[in-house]
């Protein structure tokens, strides 16, 4: 181990030479290369053919740069290392490479409400197959700019494939809520699913999933920016046209499905092409919700616990509290992909602590309500599945609160936490894909 540690202090030395490459820097490289040497051992070599191996998959120092920069892409590294050569360019990409997906979703939203008899009626099939309608296309966006072959492309298209047929093919009753439930839970795991060529099949390497989390959280404020800015046209676009009689309300129910189906993708389109926008607003959006967010938990928290009012938890104030922890949750994982690995314990941390700790808490208070519930009224659809989320959750914000401590005390380096997230991202997809495919089930498609 002597040696090897000595080998790896050479490495580190060689690297720090590098003019681009801050101290910061070379502990993430050190920290990759260790991963590595880690990964190998687990493979049965020892530690001198783990250490060549590594030190040969990551190449020399500008290859190193240039893979370090990919798996970091919500930092500096594409600044600093890949301006002037051709991987800087990529992100741009052509407006056209978008906009054919986007104009595909769109037309596939409006092909399947005219086939549903809208405006008479949508009937609730379109509403569990509208995850189908248009994230396949982005899955194909990102299989087409990664340029996965023709065997990646099959894996893509699998689960959009899969879910197809299990949606479709059940007999789900007349507005059931098992049909709901799907409907809702679809999207999450078709959204996991384009994680796949996104991340051009490495599914398995931490950094590139939390690089789809960095993604997820900037997409969504282009989604937002795009849908405001979209309220806006229209209502202004209603006021031109009022005064020569044409009616806009008639006109919204065409213009709102096609401008939020094509909205996904190109939102993915500019978090591609303008990350370094995003780059900026991530901290800033961070720095300002969190404490927001971490002050509302608290207050909810211990006035639910000193006026012992959890119990009086109905249907509706259940499902705002796992909206609210839901997005809480997101919250820290974006927080989490814009931090700097390198970067000291510091006052967000702490808050951050303070909001996992407190949606903690508030999550346990649900769960003992509808376990109240549950025993008084018994096992319903809507329950199993609020049920089985809350204690997903609860894992999840138990594992963050415990190591966080452990963070915030030195006894553990961030990336620790950070692998608990990307770690235990397949577990919400195997929950979603749960509601899906089995919950129905038992209930008999109620």
């Amino acid at each position: 181990m002597d040696r090897v540690e000595s080998q790896i202090a050479e490495w580190r030395a060689y690297v720090a030479k590098a003019p681009a490459v801050a101290d910061r820097d070379v502990d993430e490289l050190e920290a990759h290369l260790r991963d590595q040497i880690a990964e190998l051992g687990a493979a049965h070599l020892t530690t001198d053919e783990a250490f060549l191996v590594a030190v040969k998959r990551m190449g020399d120092l500008d290859g190193l740069s240039r893979e370090f920069a990919r798996e970091h892409s919500g930092r500096l590294w594409k600044q600093l290392v890949l301006s002037g050569e051709e991987e800087a360019e990529r992100p741009s990409g052509g407006w056209l490479e978008a906009l054919v997906p986007a104009v595909g979703a769109a037309v596939a939203v409006q092909v399947a409400r005219l086939a549903a008899g809208f405006p008479q009626e949508e009937p609730a099939w379109l509403l569990r197959n509208a995850g189908l309608l248009v994230l396949p296309f982005l899955a194909g966006y990102f299989a087409r700019r990664r340029g996965l072959d023709a065997r990646a492309w099959l894996l893509a298209a699998a689960p959009f494939v899969l879910a197809a047929l299990v949606v479709n093919l059940y007999p789900f009753a007349p507005g059931s809520a098992t049909e709901l439930l799907v409907g809702l839970h679809l999207p999450v795991v078709l959204w996991l699913a384009v994680s796949y060529p996104y991340m051009n099949g490495t599914v398995r390497v931490h950094a590139r999933r939390m690089d789809f989390v960095r993604f997820t959280g900037e997409w969504a404020i282009y989604y937002v920016l795009i849908a405001l800015g979209g309220g806006v046209l229209l209502m202004l676009t209603g006021a031109i046209l009022d005064p020569i009689g044409v009616d806009v309300d008639q006109i919204a129910p065409w213009v709102l499905p096609t401008g939020a189906a094509g909205a996904v993708i190109v939102a993915a389109w500019l978090v591609e092409s303008k990350q370094h926008v995003v780059e900026n607003m991530a901290p800033v959006l961070t720095v300002l919700f969190t404490p927001l967010f971490a002050v509302m938990l608290t207050v909810a928290a211990v006035t639910y616990l000193v006026f012992g009012v959890a119990g009086a938890f109905d249907r509706e104030l259940l499902g705002v509290f796992d909206a609210l922890m839901v997005v809480v949750l997101g919250l820290v994982l974006y927080a989490m992909s814009a931090r700097e690995e390198a970067r000291p314990a510091g006052l967000m941390d702490r808050v951050q602590l303070l909001a996992v700790g407190s949606a903690l808490l508030l999550d346990l208070m649900v769960l003992g309500s509808m376990v109240a519930r549950i025993g008084d009224l018994g096992f319903t659809p809507n329950r199993v599945a609020a049920l089985g989320l809350n204690l997903v959750l609860l894992v999840n914000l138990a594992g963050t609160a415990w190591l966080s401590t452990r963070f915030l005390t030195g006894r553990i380096p961030f990336h620790r936490l950070e692998r608990w997230q990307t770690r235990y991202l397949p577990v919400f997809a195997a929950w979603a894909a749960t509601v899906v495919a089995v919950l129905p089930l038992p209930f008999a498609f109620t």
